[in-house]
């Protein structure tokens, strides 16, 4: 109870109760339609928001699921009699099962592709309720008993519609504020900045984004199935409806994509416009109020592209804040079972390739290399542009999979594994950064550590803990409440070895963590680099920079050609002749020749 006297909770609280006040105060039916509209819809931008903004996968087909919904209630009830409170869950396992039937397929494929997938689907559920039309009443649609009772679902009062419509309201938000407060909504968010970035901490994007789909389907039914009662009229192009899905995920797009709030607020400050705008302009022609929609879109596209909750909500939290509060009492952290690594002895091979082979069409990238990363140590990679590196760094980390030869990684139990994809590579204890920096640029540093740190806890307390850990082995806890985006390219690179770090990994896979950065913070990221290879972590590092390479490297690899050219001390790898022929030509026996 403490926290609902804080002013961000007692704000929100008062608002939410003002959409159930209002009505109830005025006493007006057309008032009681527009709040019960409201709740209906802000409900369905809310599920929505759970694939569409969280996910970041553009759903234009989502009607489909409120169409399942809403004639599963109705045609229990028309029948068989059966009343739609059970009929509305019948609704959701038949929504359920379509969502993963439509996601398998389909959430494997990107921007416009996935979205007109979305609407194919949803376009071949609304004919198949036209022909059906002995069990439907096809085109011409049904008409629901009219059964008058809570048990019906169907009242005379406007006032109880808006009781149960804004009970389903906040049942939705509930469940997406959980969601979002999660480890499953970070990895969501996660998978719709970055999905590579998020598959290298632990997290199966697939798996994640069919979940969410799956979630967001559910509700959306669930409302559906109220709607359809509160009409009490089915009709195919209105349940499946192409205009119903823009228009939810153009509410949530207003208020703000990925935010909790942001589909409430566009939705309560759309709809009463555009439902008023239907009614007193209604006389200048039909369709008028979609000519609202369309400019308020267009306003908020150009001015607020992020949404109003992206771009207003630092100043309206500042303002709420100053509100009187109470003390909230301390929070003891949460200690789950932190992982018990085996820790190799110095010296014992941790990382084993094998007779690595790949080809991109003609090209060999890597022909037959082994690499031994051995516990405690700093294994250099180094070759020439083009050489082959990054691809065997990506054949190291499970996101290219060689067309011969193995990986092995000693687990966390001592025992030999050969992962197969990055999610169990990170699994393994193999944490890696990115040539090209990957940071979850609309999250702060705090909560990008995080991301890392629940591959081994659920709880957001611990995960918070051990972030804070790692950002002061990697000089990032003044900066731990910086979104990334605003970050140096030093202090990126940091983040991402921190991310990384926050795997708990016994190997990490450096990809040019140095590239690029001022000489201060190459001294700053050599002396992170020392530190955790004195944690016990071994250290495989990429690097062009070589005399910052050769300074911290027990051993170097070199690679030319896609083969492995020398292996050995860097003393003695930096005066082989074939090195320094690869390197700087034929004909070069020592690097300062001319």
């Amino acid at each position: 109870m403490t926290h609902l006297l804080q002013p961000r909770a007692y704000v929100a609280l008062l608002a939410l109760l003002a959409v159930l006040l209002i009505p109830i105060g005025l006493q007006s039916s057309f008032v009681f339609h527009l709040a019960i509209q409201v709740c209906v819809f802000a409900s369905l931008a809310v599920a929505w928001n759970i694939v569409g903004g969280f996910t970041g996968q553009l759903s234009l087909g989502h009607a489909v699921f409120y169409g399942i919904g809403s004639y599963a209630a109705g045609l229990l009830v028309a029948h068989f009699g059966i009343t739609p409170w059970l009929g509305m869950f019948a609704g959701a396992l038949v929504s359920m099962i379509t969502a993963l039937v439509i996601a398998y397929p389909t959430m494997r494929l990107r921007g416009p592709f996935f979205s007109l997938a979305t609407i194919a689907f949803l376009e071949v559920a609304r004919l198949l309720v036209i022909h059906e039309e002995s069990w439907t009443g096809g085109s011409a649609g049904l008409n629901v008993p009219l059964q008058i009772g809570l048990k019906w679902m169907i009242f005379r009062e406007k006032w109880a519609y808006l009781l149960v419509a804004f009970g389903f309201f906040l049942f939705t938000l509930l469940i997406s504020w959980m969601v979002r407060r999660s480890r499953f909504g970070f990895y969501l968010i996660a998978v719709r900045e970055r999905e590579d970035a998020a598959r290298a901490v632990g997290v199966n994007a697939v798996n994640a984004k069919m979940m969410a789909a799956v979630i967001s389907a559910a509700l959306t039914s669930l409302i559906g199935s109220f709607h359809g009662m509160y009409l009490t009229f089915l009709e195919p192009s209105s349940a499946f409806s192409l205009e119903m899905s823009i228009q939810i995920a153009m509410f949530a797009l207003i208020g703000g994509i990925g935010t909790v709030a942001g589909p409430v607020i566009g939705t309560v400050l759309v709809l009463p416009v555009a439902e008023l705008a239907r009614g007193w302009l209604s006389a200048f022609g039909n369709g008028t109020h979609g000519f609202v929609y369309g400019v308020l879109l267009v306003v908020v596209v150009l001015f607020f592209p992020r949404g109003l909750v992206g771009h207003l909500s630092a100043l309206v939290l500042r303002i709420v804040d100053r509100l009187p509060r109470w003390p909230l009492p301390q929070k003891e952290l949460v200690t789950s079972h932190r992982p018990s690594f085996h820790l190799a002895p110095k010296g014992t091979p941790i990382l084993k390739a094998v007779n690595l082979e790949k080809r991109f069409g003609g090209l060999r990238a890597t022909d037959n290399v082994s690499i031994t990363l051995h516990a405690g140590e700093i294994l250099g990679v180094i070759g020439p542009n083009g050489a082959g590196k990054t691809t065997v760094f990506n054949q190291l980390s499970g996101f290219i999979k060689p067309d011969k030869g193995t990986v092995q990684v000693l687990d966390a139990s001592g025992v030999w594994v050969s992962p197969s994809t990055p999610e169990i590579f990170a699994k393994a204890g193999v944490g890696r950064t990115f040539q090209i920096v990957q940071p979850f640029a609309g999250m702060s540093v705090l909560e990008n550590i995080k991301l890392g740190a629940f591959l081994h806890t659920p709880h957001r307390e611990e995960a918070a803990a051990i972030a804070q850990e790692v950002a002061a082995l990697t000089d990032l806890t003044k900066l731990l409440h910086t979104e990334a985006r605003s970050l140096t390219i030093g202090g990126m690179k940091r983040l991402e070895v921190a991310r990384a770090l926050a795997t708990r990994p016994r190997i990490l896979l450096l990809d040019e963590v140095l590239a690029g950065l001022n000489p201060s913070d190459v001294v700053k990221a050599i002396e992170i680099i020392r530190r955790i290879r004195d944690a016990g972590i071994s250290v495989l590092m990429i690097e062009h920079l070589m005399q910052a390479t050769m300074a911290l490297s027990d051993r170097i690899v070199v690679i030319d050609l896609g083969r492995v050219l020398r292996e050995g001390k860097p003393e003695e790898v930096v005066n082989d002749i074939e090195v320094i022929q690869a390197y700087l030509g034929k004909g070069y026996t020592h690097a300062e020749s001319s």
